[in-house]
């Protein structure tokens, strides 16, 4: 029976400094294996926190249309807040036939809304300042005013006067508690029109 044999002394050795050399780049891919996980995971945890903070508290939203301009244009993404409490001038999405509309908030709950024919609003009986209109109207306003704006709702009407279809008409109507997404309160694209929405 044949046997083979080795001889070690032909076998050549790696020295000291090569095997120092690999085993840092064992421990480097190591420690960079661990570092991309702990990196991955990071990214992981800050995204879920990030989607569950826009849909619980702060949605994102995309403006539709040019009802609100010049304060908001068609494009225009936006951050509301829930649960924020509303005052006259806010500006509020709210949910209407599967669609989320924006508009401002006039009057609240058993406040008396009125519009002259000229475009001018007036609220329990004193004109309201509107810095954001620019071209008052009166617009399509089927509802008999003076008009009190019922329990547990608000009064909202758009910008642009003249085409807004709002609480003006009963095919919209006052809005209710429940319809309301939130409050408007930043622009953040484009980053021209970055800031708060007033």
């Amino acid at each position: 029976m044949n046997r083979e044999y080795i001889d070690l002394s032909e076998i050549e050795l790696p020295d000291e400094e090569a095997i120092q050399k690999e085993l840092e780049r064992v421990k480097y891919r190591s420690g960079f294996s661990q570092a991309l996980r702990g990196t991955i995971f990071t990214l992981i945890t800050i995204a879920a926190a990030a989607v569950l903070v826009a849909v619980l508290l702060l949605p994102v939203l995309q403006i539709y249309g040019t009802s609100m301009s010049p304060a908001l244009t068609e494009g225009d993404i936006v951050l509301s807040v829930k649960g924020a409490a509303l005052e006259t001038g806010d500006v509020v999405a709210f949910y209407y036939n599967n669609k989320i509309l924006v508009k401002r908030v006039i009057a609240q709950a058993g406040q008396w809304v009125d519009i002259d024919e000229n475009g001018v609003v007036s609220v329990d009986g004193a004109v309201i300042d509107e810095p954001y209109v620019t071209e008052p109207a009166f617009g399509e306003c089927d509802i008999e005013l003076p008009y009190q704006v019922p329990e547990s709702r608000v009064f909202v009407m758009g910008d642009k006067r003249a085409t807004s279809i709002d609480s003006r008409n009963t095919s919209v109507g006052c809005v209710s508690d429940e319809q309301i997404v939130g409050r408007i309160v930043f622009c953040v694209w484009p980053l021209a029109a970055f800031g708060p929405v007033r």
